[in-house]
């Protein structure tokens, strides 16, 4: 199974962005985890991350041409408002699942409330830290063997 995370903007920073909301763990370690846990559930895993809205829409459409089984797409603050990201997903023939690392309903901003992504999504995973990816990973799994 092959699957591309497509992480989205300032999630590059972690560690150092917002201590008390995402922790000290930094970006190098999400990848070093994910690649780690994808190895344990026989995963070839390509992860990305890009700070720019158009490139997200480029990796989803490399995904769907690339023959990859599934994305795992968190798209940051993107996934508040991009309408344009919302429609890549519908665009591609591929099961994607959105992963937050906090639960953004839990966050004292109102317009993190919002999701447009989440109807077109297989799943929406929140609030789970790094955890979320591996569930997602998981889920997709399940969701290419049906």
């Amino acid at each position: 199974m092959r699957i591309l995370i497509i992480n989205g903007p300032n999630l590059n920073v972690l560690g150092t962005r917002e201590v008390d909301v995402y922790g000290t763990a930094t970006y190098a370690e999400l990848e070093t985890y994910l690649h780690t846990e994808a190895r344990k559930l026989d995963v070839a895993l390509v992860v990305r991350q890009t700070n720019y809205e158009g490139a997200v829409l480029d990796l989803l459409h490399h995904a769907a041409a690339e023959g990859f089984d599934g994305v795992v797409l968190n798209a940051a603050a993107y996934s508040h408002y991009s309408y344009a990201i919302r429609d890549g997903v519908k665009a591609v023939a591929l099961p994607v699942v959105n992963v937050h690392l906090t639960d953004p309903c839990d966050r004292s901003e109102p317009f993190r409330k919002t999701d447009v992504l989440k109807s077109v999504c297989v799943a929406t995973i929140k609030g789970k830290g790094f955890a979320g990816y591996v569930d997602a990973m998981r889920l997709l799994m399940k969701d290419v063997k049906r």
